[in-house]
């Protein structure tokens, strides 16, 4: 199996920007273990409204995404009210994972 894309994408609280500066050190640390493994390529809050974030994932199937929301201190203190992995297919740019010709 060949790696694939794949969406984190975060449901925030309403209060979400008051609240995520007690866990944005921790948070970000695992991010960058993440990265650092080569699992996370990109992440970040949505803006106007603050509502929702998306991170990228690398890799054969979902478990790496999957892993970290089930860790990540925004899901278990309450921050994400929700979230889902979904699969995306990118095939354009230079990071995309399945060209076109």
């Amino acid at each position: 199996m060949s790696d694939r894309h794949y969406l984190l994408i975060y449901d925030l609280a309403a209060d979400y920007l008051d609240r995520r500066g007690t866990y944005r050190v921790a948070h970000l640390e695992l991010a960058r273990a993440a990265v650092s493994r080569g699992e996370l390529v990109l992440g970040g809050a949505l803006a106007d409204p603050s509502d929702q974030a998306v991170l990228l994932f690398k890799g054969e199937g979902p478990e790496a995404a999957e892993g970290f929301a089930r860790v990540d201190p925004y899901v278990t203190e309450g921050l994400v009210i929700a979230w889902k992995v979904r699969p995306w297919t990118t095939v354009v740019g230079p990071d995309a994972l399945t060209r076109i010709p």
